[in-house]
């Protein structure tokens, strides 16, 4: 590990500790808001850091599905604690807008840096996962959708949109796993191991610190979301999906860009890929069934308007990726979509 890893380390360290400190004093919400999400931030940082290394042994189809299952942890406690004090449109937005901020955001910045960095000013990257994932995420569409439609037109499903979703959830987790399974033994074919810079028990460590340092941040950063909410004026619908998504989604931000600027295109794009499949087709329908336990449920039904975002980004993002290749000007498109969604919440 170099030096300024290490002190990137220590940095985050010091993070938590004061979004511990603003927890327990009594800090400002506000203040307690922002410590909390630069801690989530930092801690994030560290798992990207950490299955990185593990990665170099198991090629960029493990690396990429470890960076984007384990940098969804904070997301996965957010939403948890989120349900646990009743905050469902808190919950909801945060999920729809980390499918949107890693579809469109993340993936938009990560093609305009890899473009500018490649010959042609255009990104090139193996087709299989952008069109698997597409696939994934029009299946979750397709049932967001189904159950729009019915809420909308008194369908006798209305009724039942809680046992709809729980038999959906499960119906996508068969999915996934029938696709996560052959992919990952696929993409580790013909890998050749490297030899990582921190020795894989050091690794285990920061991940396991990072993960438990994580569920507690996340709790104090919901504890402070709703009177910082209410104290910058947003809507509850902006917070969940820009202000949360984007501070759980932070691997992807970091280690997304910062690969498609080495030019490492297909494992650049292969986490942020692997994102939006595993938030889609995983950890939206498992949050579906632990909401069972609580007394806020999570379905999959959604606002009109983010049933109309989410189907038009996935034929988007198809569109966009499908073909292997991105230019410049997609990237920036990508992104502006994803700019008018976050205005638009800001008057929900």
């Amino acid at each position: 590990m170099t030096r300024r890893e290490r002190t990137l380390v220590a940095v985050v360290a010091l993070a938590t500790a004061a979004a511990g400190a603003a927890h327990y004093a009594g800090a400002g919400a506000v203040l307690a808001f922002v410590v909390a999400g630069l801690a989530l931030a930092g801690q994030a940082w560290i798992v990207s850091f950490a299955t990185e290394q593990v990665g170099e042994r198991l090629g960029p189809a493990a690396t990429g599905l470890m960076q984007s299952t384990l940098g969804n942890l904070p997301e996965l406690f957010v939403v948890i604690f989120a349900l646990q004090k009743g905050e469902v449109v808190v919950a909801q937005t945060s999920i729809i807008g980390s499918l949107l901020a890693n579809a469109l955001l993340v993936l938009g910045l990560v093609i305009v840096v890899g473009a500018r960095s490649a010959e042609g000013r255009c990104m090139t990257f193996s087709k299989r996962l952008p069109n698997d994932t597409a696939t994934l995420l029009l299946v979750t569409t397709f049932i967001i959708v189904v159950v729009a439609v019915g809420l909308s037109s008194h369908d006798p499903l209305a009724h039942h949109v809680k046992g709809i979703s729980t038999v959906a959830a499960i119906a996508l987790l068969v999915v996934y796993g029938a696709w996560v399974i052959p992919y990952v033994r696929s993409g580790g074919e013909g890998h050749v191991p490297g030899t990582p810079r921190v020795a894989t028990t050091v690794s285990a460590a920061l991940l396991a610190v990072a993960g438990v340092a994580a569920a507690l941040t996340s709790d104090w950063f919901v504890a402070a979301l709703r009177p910082a909410i209410d104290q910058l004026g947003v809507s509850s619908a902006f917070a969940g999906l820009v202000i949360v998504a984007i501070a759980g989604n932070a691997v992807e931000n970091v280690a997304g860009i910062v690969l498609a600027r080495k030019g490492q295109n297909d494992l650049a794009v292969s986490v942020v890929k692997n994102s939006v499949a595993q938030i889609a087709a995983f950890l939206f329908p498992v949050l579906i069934l632990i909401s069972l336990l609580f007394a806020t449920h999570l379905t999959f039904a959604l606002a009109p308007v983010y049933v109309a975002a989410l189907g038009l980004t996935a034929i988007l993002v198809w569109q966009v990726t499908g073909d292997g290749e991105a230019a410049e000007f997609e990237g920036w498109a990508l992104i502006a979509i994803y700019v008018i969604v976050a205005a638009i919440t800001l008057y929900e």
